[in-house]
């Protein structure tokens, strides 16, 4: 059973962490470096610009409540699920929270067509992926043993198979 408190440091880490990473800084690289731009037709970027940023959001927002409802656990590192997440979106990829960030990062530079904020989602897509590999992987290794071995080889780190 969730609980309110556990609800609310979800909803605080999701302003804080991906608000500032997703949109504050996208804004900021928006008003800092308006140009160049990215050479696409405006109405495309708009329409894929949205349905990445959309797509983004909700694929956030459903990792988020996964990690609530399977493990009562928030996105943060410092209040992760004590549970492995396997569910939902977890079933066919191991970090569609990233993908999901990054889907409203790219969502934003296509519809602003901006070039800065492709290079900052490229950045965070390294960033992320360093993560992944330095901390993330083995701390799960380490906390959920066999259990996130035997998943780690089912599912792919970024994007499903099928």
């Amino acid at each position: 059973m969730t609980s309110f408190r556990t609800a609310a440091k979800t909803v605080l880490f999701t302003i804080l962490v991906p608000g500032t990473v997703a949109v504050a800084v996208p804004q900021l690289l928006t008003r800092w470096r308006p140009h160049p731009k990215l050479p696409i037709d405006s109405s495309v970027a708009d329409a894929v610009g949205a349905l990445s940023l959309v797509s983004g959001i909700l694929l956030y927002l459903h990792t988020a409540h996964e990690f609530l409802a399977e493990g009562d656990g928030t996105p943060s590192p410092s209040d992760e699920p004590d549970e492995l997440v396997t569910s939902g979106v977890y079933a066919r990829t191991r970090n569609p929270m990233y993908v999901g960030v990054l889907l409203v990062i790219v969502g934003q530079a296509l519809r602003r067509r901006s070039v800065s904020i492709c290079w900052w989602a490229a950045g965070c897509w390294i960033g992320f992926h360093n993560r992944v590999i330095r901390y993330e992987e083995p701390h799960l290794a380490e906390k959920h043993g066999d259990a996130y071995e035997q998943y780690r080889e089912q599912v792919p780190r970024w994007f499903s198979r099928q």
